[in-house]
């Protein structure tokens, strides 16, 4: 093992955060690379002696490239997540810019290897769920979110540092699920949203589905492409294809909260897409879904093989089951849902 540090970008983030904790725990020396104010609560408890904080923009080449200091190892998993279109040119900037200043940083630096964190969604999306997307894919929608858009950007950054001779990987994470989702992301926060619902409920089914990966398992996996990922190769992290439906029904299984209730028809999500964007307007919270993510996956499905990956670099998944338990129960524990609630929600999730 080297005696030099891995730089983690975004490491104050849901998986970046994961990533430091997996580093640690394999007795690694981390740089954790953070914007200037950032809440580093997932990072405080954290052994000094093995984690360092760097305080730096991703955008800023001279900055990456001082916090690259006594690292040999990259992990670049900074971006913008996040569904609000309104925050587009940021989201853009991050992860294009980004990821240009950052790989420039890295080839002056003369690191021996890059994971880049890229993302299914550049996979595209099928109109039938026995159509599985694996690392050849990339039929897009023509109506792309603002993040889909960003990593297809950044994904090409990276593969044309690669061809020149930058030893980069990509991995391609699914929808991440488990404990530590402080923010929460846009993933989390409908884990959270359903908490909320009463147990007479019945949840509206957009047709469609994904699929959804452990937190940890996707840190894993970024660590396997570090040791044994090919130069110029995507690898895709992906977890248990899920439709829409059985998402709910999972959920409605470990919580004893809502059940799915009747599909949605297109008119009724682009309905909800409306509302959900003027409540974010009024409450200044990011909206729960958008008009560009129903154009994008109303009917369609992010189904994927992650066989590339567990035959080259050993990844596994575990069930989504397991993954739901733990994101619910985190969420529950970490105050994110009322209390009122929280007593609705079956026992085994309870605190303690």
């Amino acid at each position: 093992m080297s005696s030099k540090a891995a730089l983690v970008t975004g490491a104050n983030g849901f998986l970046g955060a994961r990533l430091v904790r997996r580093l640690v725990l394999r007795g690694e020396n981390v740089k954790a690379l953070v914007r200037a104010g950032s809440d580093l609560r997932e990072l405080a408890d954290l052994p000094t002696d093995q984690v360092r904080i760097a305080v730096g923009d991703v955008r800023m080449c001279d900055r990456v490239f001082a916090a690259l200091s006594g690292c040999d190892r990259l992990y670049h998993v900074a971006a913008t997540f996040s569904i609000d279109e309104r925050r587009r040119d940021e989201i853009l900037a991050d992860a294009v810019v980004g990821t240009t200043a950052t790989l420039e940083a890295a080839r002056r630096k003369g690191v021996e290897k890059i994971v880049l964190t890229s993302s299914v969604g550049t996979l595209g999306a099928t109109r039938s769920p026995d159509e599985i997307l694996d690392e050849s894919s990339g039929q897009l929608p023509a109506e792309m979110t603002s993040y889909v858009e960003a990593k297809v950007e950044a994904e090409k950054r990276a593969l044309e540092a690669a061809a020149s001779g930058l030893p980069v990987t990509i991995v391609n994470p699914a929808i991440m699920i488990g404990p530590g989702d402080f923010r929460p992301t846009p993933s989390g926060s409908q884990i959270v949203n359903y908490l909320g619902f009463s147990p007479s409920f019945r949840v509206p089914i957009p047709p469609g589905g994904f699929s959804y990966a452990n937190v940890d398992d996707v840190a894993d996996g970024h660590i396997a492409a570090m040791e044994r990922g090919r130069i110029g190769e995507r690898y895709i992290l992906g977890g248990e294809n899920l439709t829409n439906r059985q998402l709910i029904q999972l959920l409605a299984d470990i919580t004893g909260l809502a059940e799915p209730g009747d599909d949605m028809t297109r008119s009724k999500a682009n309905f909800v897409a409306f509302l959900a964007d003027l409540y974010a307007r009024y409450s200044g919270e990011p909206p729960l879904l958008t008009k560009k993510l129903v154009g994008s996956y109303f009917e369609r499905y992010v189904f994927v093989s992650s066989a590339k990956a567990q035959r080259e670099l050993g990844y596994s998944s575990r069930p989504a089951r397991e993954s739901l338990i733990s994101a619910c129960r985190w969420f529950l524990d970490n105050g994110f849902v009322s209390k009122q609630a929280a007593r609705r929600a079956r026992l085994e999730l309870q605190p303690g």
